[in-house]
């Protein structure tokens, strides 16, 4: 089956993890897409150009760049890179996260066998400096009855461990403008349209965590976004009022931590 890989990436990326991306997901991977999509959300670096130069030098029609005049935010970038996709089947990927050498192959198997899943992602390995180095999982339900339990208080999928079927994700418009939860906003309105979910039990990704991510995750300005989150999923009625309370309770108290005190409960969490 072919398929496309859509990234996206902007001026806050350090070149050196844009290329280890791009190298995990074309060198060594038993299933190579057939084409990568590149979004340039906004003007880059210097560097970053760089960067993108010499992989589209390496890869030639295979990568395709879509370079945008302003930065619009990850959803609305990967709304516009669908757009270059010629496949039905789409991977993500994050430029700053690694993938496994097999995790296309495992993937494109799923997607071939069983024609009624619309999303396989997996688990996701997390690392702060040293990919070598991990320091927990993020595991995910495995299939579409407990995904969709788990969706009701938490994000159900790893969204750089992902791919879909293009058609059912544009059957709902694509992304929205939901800061920091466009993906769990499109997983739960594709699973209120019929959508089927799995997850591969086992990492297919290295993520990058750390002090900045969880800082990005932590503050007034994240917990405004996830209350107006879980508002929405009330008013889809895919949450009912018991479970937006008890949501509201247990996330935004962990936003409003201290950052050294938020990484240890993010980390304890991972764990349970």
């Amino acid at each position: 089956m072919n398929f496309s890989l859509l990234m996206s990436v902007y001026h806050k990326e350090k070149p050196h993890y844009l290329d280890s991306a791009l190298e995990s997901v074309w060198v060594g991977q038993s299933v190579k897409p057939d084409e990568i999509v590149l979004v340039e959300d906004g003007p880059l670096t210097n560097e970053l150009y760089n960067v993108v130069k010499r992989w589209k030098n390496r890869l030639g029609e295979r990568l395709i760049v879509v370079s945008l005049e302003r930065n619009v935010g990850l959803g609305r970038a990967l709304n516009e890179g669908l757009l270059y996709c010629r496949n039905d089947i789409v991977a993500r990927m994050d430029a700053d996260d690694i993938s496994m050498s097999d995790r296309f192959e495992k993937q494109i198997g799923i997607m071939r066998d069983s024609l009624d899943i619309d999303i396989c992602g997996s688990w996701v390995s997390e690392f702060e400096t040293d990919e070598n180095n991990i320091i927990s999982y993020r595991k995910v339900p495995e299939k579409h009855e407990d995904i969709l339990k788990f969706s009701k208080s938490r994000n159900p999928m790893n969204h750089p461990s992902v791919m879909f079927r293009k058609k059912s994700v544009l059957a709902v418009d694509g992304y929205k403008d939901m800061p920091w939860f466009e993906d769990y906003y499109l997983w739960v309105r594709m699973i209120i349209n019929g959508a089927k979910l799995y997850n591969l039990q086992e990492p297919l990704v290295k993520m990058r965590v750390g002090d900045g991510q969880i800082g990005r995750r932590s503050g007034i300005l994240y917990a405004k976004s996830e209350i107006n989150m879980q508002r929405e999923l009330l008013r889809l009625g895919f949450i009912g009022k018991r479970r937006f309370v008890s949501n509201i309770f247990l996330r935004i108290s962990v936003r409003v931590l201290p950052l050294r005190l938020a990484k240890s409960v993010y980390l304890i969490i991972r764990k349970i």
